[in-house]
């Protein structure tokens, strides 16, 4: 899952030697090609979080994305393990382009992923790329928001230039139009909230907050 190029390979491991996983370079997956390391995989994979063991509220409300995507027969579906942001849940992932979906409601799952097979990606439950850094999934979902642009490949990171309190400027390039400059600041939210079904314990997570749009 790069910033421009993205693959999937599939590899069979047999089900008696699980310590067959042990012997993958893991380090060829960094390079933009493909490795060979495996037969080409499928165009694309789905991975809806289901994973009750982690935190209740991934199976309470994954499971029923996962049903509703299954009546609509939409492709290479898959219920998985754990991503990360238990309070997004339901979440989708989109491989390989590595786009993260949180807040899935089930009656909206089948057209976000049409569209998402259509490279347009769904704003309203757009959590960013698991290919760009936190602070600038932020900026890159601003850019979209300012911009109106949906395109999975519409928009290009130029630059990113630390600022002062916690705050990043990120140059990005809309395909096919302008630059902007966004800044965006990390901070703590302001009152403790309780983040998963499995923590009872009130904490303040980490919020990207929008300081500015410009013209670049």
């Amino acid at each position: 899952s790069g910033v421009e190029r993205w693959w999937i390979e599939q590899l069979d491991i047999p089900a008696d030697r699980p310590s067959a996983l042990l012997d993958i370079d893991l380090g060829s997956t960094a390079f933009p090609d493909p490795p060979g390391i495996g037969e080409p995989g499928p165009l694309a994979v789905h991975l809806v979080c289901t994973n009750g063991k982690h935190d209740p509220c991934c199976a309470d409300l994954g499971r029923p994305v996962a049903r509703a995507l299954a009546v609509a027969r939409a492709p290479d579906v898959w219920e998985c393990s754990h991503v990360g942001g238990d309070r997004f849940a339901a979440n989708i992932v989109c491989l390989p382009e590595g786009v993260y979906y949180g807040r899935v409601e089930p009656d909206q799952a089948a057209h976000l992923l049409a569209e998402h097979r259509a490279g347009l990606i769904d704003l309203a439950h757009y959590r960013g790329r698991s290919c760009l850094p936190p602070l600038v999934q932020a900026a890159d979902l601003f850019a979209r928001q300012h911009l109106g642009e949906r395109r999975i490949d519409g928009i290009t990171v130029l630059a990113t230039e630390p600022g002062p309190e916690g705050t990043v400027a990120v140059l990005m390039q809309q395909r096919g139009g302008d630059a902007v400059e966004v800044v965006v600041r990390r901070e703590r939210v302001p009152v403790a909230v309780q983040l998963t079904c499995h923590v009872p314990d009130m904490s303040r997570p980490w919020a990207y907050r929008l300081v500015e749009v410009r013209a670049a």
